[in-house]
């Protein structure tokens, strides 16, 4: 069994409902996740919930992803995800979790982090 794909943010890719939904085809999920995740600058459309992973490249990427500024800088970097780098955390890691109010991302990294250095 593999690992589970986690973002450089430490979102868990495999939890995420874009990736599932993107994986089964699922049109429902795709409008509820669409909903869900629709802001007053951006209003999204079910057929805008199509993701392989933030850690995917040349596939499909959800639309937010491809402009986050975690996952550029850890593409720059070429760690595998932010709990391998030399910066964690960083201002801009803890800006995005606040942000999205992101739950559980930190501590995902955290315990990479901790068998990373173990």
């Amino acid at each position: 069994m593999r690992e589970k794909m986690v973002a450089f943010c430490g979102i868990v890719c495999d939890d995420c409902r874009a990736l599932i939904a993107t994986k089964t085809n699922d049109r429902e999920l795709k409008k509820e996740v669409a909903k869900a995740w629709s802001t007053e600058k951006e209003t999204l459309k079910p057929e805008d919930i199509n993701c392989d992973g933030c850690l995917a490249t040349g596939k499909r990427l959800f639309k937010f992803c491809r402009v986050c500024e975690v996952r550029r800088c850890g593409y720059e970097k070429g760690v595998a995800n932010c709990a391998y780098c030399g910066e964690f955390p960083c201002d801009k890691l803890t800006g995005f979790w606040k942000s999205f109010n992101i739950t559980g991302a930190k501590e995902t990294l955290e315990g990479i982090r901790k068998k990373f250095r173990a």
